[in-house]
C-alpha cells in the first residue's frame, strides 16, 4: 500500500481559526430577524437521548443528527459512510463491505447500534471494527442520530462510547386518499457502483404506509494515485422494507416494519492480499428485522401516553475461506436470532418535571456450523461452529429517566438494572451459566446563559456485559486463534463531560470536552508460547483498565438563503492504564470543512475531508497489518457535488477525490476512494 505525501498537520489552525470567527460573527447578530437558516437547525427534535421526543438544543448532551437529504446531497453510499456527516464519528471500513463507526475513540460491541429504538447488538456482537451497521439499507433511514458519551441507561449494554440510531422514514397521515413514488438511480466510474431504488408510498385519514427495495452491485474499489483496483472488494446486495402506521383512534395509534438486507459475496481484501488467502468473504450476509408498535395516549393527569414494541430479529453471517495452494475450502454459519419487548411510559406534571421509566426484555439463541470440504476428493467433515450451537443470552431490565426545568436550568438524571442470563452447551467445553448484572445511572446539568447559549456538564456510567462472542469464540478471528473463557464480568466505564451550545439564526456552534474511564475491560490476552494453525493462541479476561478523553467542536453558519458553511473536527487521546501504552485504533485528529450554495433550482456542495497522521500506537496495532508501518499517514481529500431539479426530477453529479490521493482511515483494510465521477438521478411522483 502507498501513500502520497500530505502536510494536514497545519490544517487544525485554520480550522480553529475559522471556528472562532464563526462564533464571534454569531455572538454579534443575536438579534438578528432575518430567519435564515435551515429549518433542522433551530428546533431540531431528537429521540436517542431520552427515548422520547425533545429538543436538541435543551439537551444536556453531545448529540448530533444526520438528515437523509443531507445524505443523498453528498450521494453517500451505505449507511455507516453516512456518519462521516457528523462530528465526532470515525468510520473504520476493513473491508468495502463494512464500516465500523468509532465514538470516542470506540467500536464494535463497546458501541450501541439501534433501528428505531430497537438493539442490532447482539449475543455474538464482536469487539473491534465490525460490518454491522452496514447491514441497514441506507435508503430506509430518515434520518440518523449519534448520542456520543451516553446510552447505558437509556438503552442498556454496549453504550460505552455512545449510541447510533438509525430511525425510518416517518410516515404521515392526509386527509384524503394520497399515492405517491419514488424512484432513485446512481453510477459511479470505473464500475464501482450501480444502484436503483423504488418507493411505493400511499397515505390518507386513518392509514400510511412505504414500501421499499435497492438493488445494488459493487464493482471492485478503486483507490486514488498508486494504489489503482483493490480486488477482490465489490459484492452485491437486494434490499427490502415496508413500514406501515395505523391510526386505530383519536388517541392509539400502531406502526408495522418489517425489513431484510441481503448482501452476497462480500470479500474481505486485506486477508487475500496480506494473509495468503485464495478465497476470504462473507456471503451471505443478512439481517431481518420485524416490529410492531402500540403507541396508546393517557390523557392522565400523571401518565401521558404509553408504548409497547415487539420485535423479531435474525442475523445471519456465512464466511468462506481456502488458503492459497490448500485443497481445504471451510464454510462457517452463524445466526443469530433475537426476540425483543418493551413497554415504557411517559409521565409529567406541568412543564417542571417529566419522566420515562419501563421495562425491557432481549432473548437471543445462537446457531453456529462449520463444514471442511476437502476439494480434491470432495469429502465433507462437520465440525464446531465459531460459537456454542444453541447459545442463549438473556437481557432483562428496568430503567427510568427524569427532567426538571426550572427556568434556567434543565436537570437529567436516570437508572437502569440490568440483569443478563447466560447459558452455553458445548461438546467441546461443557455446560456454563453466566448471570452477570449491572447498575448504571447518569446525571445532566444544563445552565442557559441567554436565548442563544447554553453550557452543560453531565457524568455516566456504562457497561458492556460480556456476551457469547466473549464466552464461547472458537477459532480464527483476524490474525489470531482464540479460545473460550467462561470466567467474565462486565465492562465499565465512568464518563464526564462539559459542553457549550450556541444557537442563533444564523449559527449553530457546539464545543464538548469529555474523559472516559474504562475499567474491567475484557480483552484478547495471548497466551505464550501456543498456537494452533499457524496462528498466536488467545483468550479473552478482564485484565485492563484505560482512559479515553478528547475535544469536538462543529459548527453550522447560514449566512443567507443560499449560503451554508460548516465543520467540524475532533480529537481523541487514548492510554492503555494496565500496558502503560496508548489503547488501541485511536482516530488520529480528523475533521471536515463543507460548503453549500442554492440558487432556485441549482445547488452547489464542496467538502473537505481531512485526517492528521496517527503514529502513537498500542502493541495491537504495530501486529496488525492493516496499519502500515510507522502509522497511517494524513491525508486531505476533496469532493464536489452539484445538482439541478426540474419538475419531479432531480439530477446529481460529483466529482470524488478530486485530487487522486492515496488515502486510509485509520486500521482499515482498504484504502479510500480515487478520483471518481457520480451521477445520480432521482425523482417523486
Amino acid at each position: 500500500m502507498t501513500f502520497s505525501n500530505n502536510r494536514p498537520l497545519n490544517l487544525p489552525f485554520a480550522f480553529v481559526f475559522c471556528f472562532s470567527i464563526a462564533l464571534s460573527f454569531g455572538q454579534d447578530n443575536t438579534s438578528s430577524t432575518r430567519d435564515t437558516v435551515a429549518p433542522h437547525s433551530l428546533d431540531e427534535v431528537v429521540i436517542t437521548a431520552n427515548r422520547f421526543g425533545t429538543f436538541q438544543n435543551k439537551t444536556p448532551e453531545a448529540i448530533e443528527v444526520v438528515h437523509n437529504n443531507t445524505i443523498q446531497r453528498f450521494q453517500l453510499r451505505t449507511a455507516p459512510e453516512a456518519l462521516l456527516l457528523s462530528p465526532g464519528v470515525f468510520v473504520q471500513k476493513t473491508n468495502h463491505g463494512g464500516g465500523s463507526p468509532f465514538v470516542r475513540g470506540l467500536t464494535g460491541n463497546q458501541t450501541l447500534l439501534l433501528y428505531d429504538g430497537i438493539r442490532l447488538n447482539n449475543a455474538t456482537v464482536r469487539s473491534g471494527p465490525n460490518q454491522y451497521f452496514n447491514t441497514i439499507d441506507v435508503f430506509s433511514v430518515g434520518k440518523m442520530e449519534v448520542l456520543r458519551g451516553s446510552g447505558s441507561v437509556q438503552y442498556g449494554s454496549d453504550a460505552i462510547g455512545g449510541t447510533i440510531q438509525a430511525l425510518s422514514r416517518e410516515l404521515k397521515l392526509a386527509p384524503k386518499p394520497l399515492w405517491g413514488t419514488d424512484l432513485f438511480t446512481r453510477l459511479v466510474t470505473q464500475g464501482m457502483e450501480q444502484t436503483v431504488n423504488g418507493a411505493l408510498k400511499y397515505s390518507d385519514k386513518r392509514m400510511a404506509f412505504r414500501a421499499n427495495a435497492t438493488w445494488r452491485n459493487f464493482g471492485d474499489l478503486v483507490g486514488g494515485d498508486t494504489t489503482g483496483q483493490q480486488s477482490p472488494t465489490g459484492y452485491r446486495e437486494l434490499n427490502f422494507d415496508l413500514k406501515g402506521k395505523i391510526l386505530l383512534n383519536d388517541r392509539s395509534n400502531l406502526t408495522t416494519v418489517y425489513q431484510r438486507v441481503h448482501q452476497r459475496d462480500v470479500p474481505v481484501y486485506h486477508k487475500v492480499a496480506l494473509e495468503d488467502y485464495a478465497i476470504n468473504r462473507m456471503d451471505p450476509q443478512k439481517r431481518e428485522l420485524a416490529y410492531a408498535r402500540l403507541h396508546q395516549d393517557l390523557n392522565n393527569s400523571i401518565f401521558k401516553s404509553a408504548l409497547v414494541t415487539a420485535s423479531f430479529q435474525q442475523n445471519e453471517e456465512g464466511r468462506i475461506l481456502q488458503k492459497n495452494g490448500s485443497s481445504l475450502e471451510r464454510t462457517e454459519n452463524d445466526k443469530v436470532r433475537t426476540f425483543g419487548f418493551s413497554a415504557e411510559t411517559r409521565t409529567s406534571s406541568g412543564e417542571i418535571w417529566s419522566a420515562n421509566s419501563g421495562v425491557e426484555v432481549y432473548s437471543d439463541k445462537v446457531k453456529s456450523s462449520r463444514t471442511d470440504k476437502d476439494l480434491s476428493t470432495n469429502t465433507e467433515t462437520v465440525g464446531r461452529g465459531l460459537y456454542p450451537d444453541g447459545a442463549t443470552m438473556t437481557s432483562i431490565a428496568a430503567f427510568s429517566m427524569h427532567t426538571l426545568s426550572l427556568q434556567q436550568w434543565e436537570i437529567t438524571a436516570g437508572g437502569r438494572f440490568n440483569t443478563f442470563i447466560n447459558k452455553v452447551t458445548d461438546s467441546a467445553l461443557g455446560t456454563t451459566k453466566l448471570t452477570p448484572s449491572a447498575l448504571v445511572g447518569n446525571l445532566a446539568v444544563q445552565r442557559s446563559l441567554n436565548q442563544s447559549s447554553n453550557i452543560f456538564a453531565s457524568i455516566n456510567t456504562g457497561f458492556r456485559a460480556p456476551n457469547i462472542n466473549d464466552l464461547g469464540s472458537l477459532g480464527i478471528v483476524d490474525f489470531r486463534y482464540e479460545t473460550p473463557n467462561f470466567d467474565l464480568k462486565p465492562e465499565h466505564s465512568l464518563q464526564y463531560q462539559v459542553g457549550y451550545k450556541f444557537r442563533n439564526r444564523l449559527l449553530k456552534a457546539e464545543v464538548f470536552l469529555y474523559r472516559n474511564e474504562l475499567n474491567d475491560l475484557i480483552v484478547r490476552h495471548r497466551i505464550e508460547g501456543d498456537s494452533i494453525e499457524g496462528y498466536p493462541v488467545y483468550q479473552k479476561k478482564n485484565v485492563e483498565r484505560g482512559f479515553v478523553q478528547g475535544a469536538e467542536m462543529a459548527w453550522d453558519l447560514t449566512l443567507n438563503p443560499t449560503w451554508k458553511f460548516s465543520g467540524n473536527l475532533t480529537y481523541t487521546y487514548g492510554q492503555n492504564k494496565t500496558s502503560d501504552e496508548p489503547a488501541r485504533r485511536i482516530p488520529p485528529l480528523f475533521g471536515r470543512l463543507a460548503t453549500e450554495y442554492g440558487v432556485k433550482n441549482w445547488a452547489f456542495n464542496v467538502d473537505w475531508l481531512i485526517a492528521g497522521k496517527q503514529d502513537r500506537l498500542a502493541s495491537g496495532d504495530l501486529d496488525d497489518n492493516r496499519i502500515p508501518l510507522g502509522g497511517t499517514p494524513g491525508w486531505n481529500v476533496l469532493n464536489l457535488h452539484t445538482s439541478y431539479t426540474f419538475s419531479y426530477v432531480t439530477i446529481d453529479l460529483g466529482l470524488q477525490n478530486i485530487f487522486n490521493e492515496d488515502y486510509r482511515y485509520h486500521g482499515s483494510g482498504v484504502n479510500g476512494y480515487g478520483r471518481s465521477g457520480v451521477v445520480s438521478v432521482s425523482a417523486r411522483l
